[in-house]
């Protein structure tokens, strides 16, 4: 795992490895534990794969768009949504691998141990079918 000025690089972490340490899960359930944050995260999980402008989160959720900022990036740095540009606007979206991760990791010692008690439950919680790559795949491989 490689950190960066003591910071660990989460992205390579939750990518490579698909676990997640007790740190980064209580970022990530510290960034969670704000009632607009886990509002956003919520609308942006019903939102899919396409996600939602900053600006429509903030309306949605009736937030100043300065104050909404400030909640998504902390969102971001936990690894549970991404942004992109497009135009003039910032899309977020629900980060799946981040999300999963985080899940995984709450439910690693369920079942008395037995984490593959569970593992059907994990697996019905945000499908890869919703996940942005395999959407696109689908998109593609319906016009064709």
């Amino acid at each position: 795992m490689n950190q960066v000025n003591g910071v660990l690089d989460r992205i390579q972490y939750v990518e490579y490895s698909g676990d997640m340490d007790t740190m980064l899960a209580t970022r990530a359930l510290g960034a969670l534990s704000q009632e607009t944050r886990l509002e956003a995260f919520r609308l942006l999980v019903r939102s899919g794969a396409d996600g939602m402008a900053a600006g429509d989160i903030a309306r949605a959720l009736d937030v100043p768009h300065n104050t909404m900022s400030s909640h998504l990036t902390i969102l971001v740095n936990a690894g549970l949504i991404d942004s992109r540009r497009m135009g003039r606007s910032v899309i977020y979206r629900i980060d799946f691998e981040g999300t999963r991760a985080m899940l995984s990791y709450l439910m690693e010692d369920c079942c008395q141990g037995r984490p593959e008690v569970c593992a059907p439950l994990l697996a019905t919680v945000l499908p890869k079918c919703c996940s942005p790559s395999t959407k696109k795949g689908q998109q593609n491989a319906s016009s064709a």
